[in-house]
């Protein structure tokens, strides 16, 4: 069992950073594939981005390719989600999540691939 505990969520304006941490407990964080995904009021859950255990491999969607880095601490148990050039339409309730098995590159944009979820941290962009 894995429990992941996101914080760094808040209210920043547009055009601003905030970097969100997801600490998770187990001995075997770093054989976890790790993922961010948000939702906005009214919308479904959306991928944002995965890092692989190694940290080799990381994919992004398209909306926040370029603006948003992932990365990890396996030392730290940690998992990093540093938002740049923030939009108000990035306001969302960030959640991470985490699996042990192998996941196709094709679905780790699949939500239902991840068995741990955190509690999720709000995040809020002023224009």
């Amino acid at each position: 069992q894995v429990q992941l505990v996101e914080s760094g969520g808040g209210l920043v304006q547009a055009g601003g950073s905030l970097r969100l941490s997801c600490v998770a407990s187990g001995r075997t964080f770093s054989s976890y594939t790790m993922g961010w995904f948000r939702q906005a009021p009214g919308k479904e859950r959306e991928f944002v981005g995965t890092i692989r255990y190694s940290g080799g491999s990381i994919y992004y969607a398209d909306s926040v390719k370029g603006r948003f880095t992932i990365s990890r601490d396996n030392a730290k148990n940690t998992v990093y989600l540093q938002m740049s050039s923030l939009k108000p339409e990035d306001t969302a309730v960030y959640y991470c999540a985490a699996t042990s098995k192998w996941v196709p590159e094709y679905y780790v944009r699949l939500g239902t691939r991840y068995d741990y979820w955190g509690q999720g941290t709000q995040v809020t962009v002023s224009s």
